[in-house]
């Protein structure tokens, strides 16, 4: 086997959650990319039908499944949905996340309702991710947790979502001693990536662009893309990473 041969998916079956557009819908066709079938989900049927119809595109099985990660049951659903439309489930990416009303918050100004939202689908929805994909996945089975460099701290006017990534971390950690050495368990951090979140919650455009990008000083001189976030799901999927486990890996243009 050539070493290229190691980072292919072929015949893999994938669940991305928060599938349909940003991050999650680089994920999805990365992996199509790489040879593998993916069930894609969102709350937006819309979004993840045309994901779906990218991923037959090139070649793979694609399927939508319409699921709000934060309610109850909603995840072990997809996993039954995965499992009957894929034959069954190697991959299981949870990326569902993001600022539920798409405004930051100081932590001492965060109501009670907003920091249980911000939980609920940061952290909550990974961990029943989790779960789920644990009771599906075979031997060499492969749960990638999509994080935040915001988990590193401090998160000005950003604290909740930071805790909730922080605790993703810590779980991510946890879960790969608990399921090893049947699956794998590791986390991707993305730095700045340029999604509808993150332009509709700092507001990237104009002169604001300009002050944001001086802020960040990001060494290797540019916002991510999902492409970037891709490659090293892609990478954490493949037999490439057979020895890597409990591993935070940062995508963050080196900040």
């Amino acid at each position: 086997m050539s070493i290229l041969e190691d980072f292919a998916l072929t015949g893999k079956r994938a669940v991305v959650t928060g599938g349909g557009k940003g991050i999650g819908r680089g994920i999805a066709l990365g992996l199509a990319e790489a040879g593998a079938d993916v069930m894609v989900s969102a709350r937006s049927s819309d979004q993840i039908d045309a994901v779906a119809a990218e991923i037959s595109a090139l070649g793979r099985r694609g399927f939508a499944h319409t699921a709000d990660v934060t309610e109850e049951g909603a995840l072990a659903a997809l996993g039954a949905a995965a499992v009957a439309e894929l034959g069954g489930i190697d991959i299981w990416v949870n990326n569902a996340g993001g600022l539920p009303d798409a405004t930051a918050r100081y932590l001492t100004r965060t109501p009670d309702d907003r920091w249980d939202g911000q939980l609920d689908l940061n952290l909550k929805a990974v961990w029943k991710g989790c779960v789920v994909a644990a009771s599906h996945l075979g031997d060499d089975g492969t749960i990638i947790n999509i994080s935040s460099n915001s988990a590193n701290g401090p998160q000005l006017k950003n604290g909740p979502y930071g805790a909730a990534k922080a605790a993703v971390n810590s779980l991510t950690r946890t879960l790969s001693v608990e399921l090893a050495p049947k699956v794998r368990v590791n986390a991707v951090s993305p730095g700045p990536v340029l999604t509808d979140n993150f332009i509709e919650s700092v507001g990237y455009e104009g002169e604001r662009k300009e002050m944001i990008d001086k802020t960040m000083r990001i060494p290797l001189g540019r916002i991510g893309s999902d492409r970037d976030i891709a490659h090293a799901v892609v990478f954490l999927a493949s037999p490439a990473a057979s020895w890597v486990t409990g591993q935070i890996l940062h995508v963050t243009g080196g900040m």
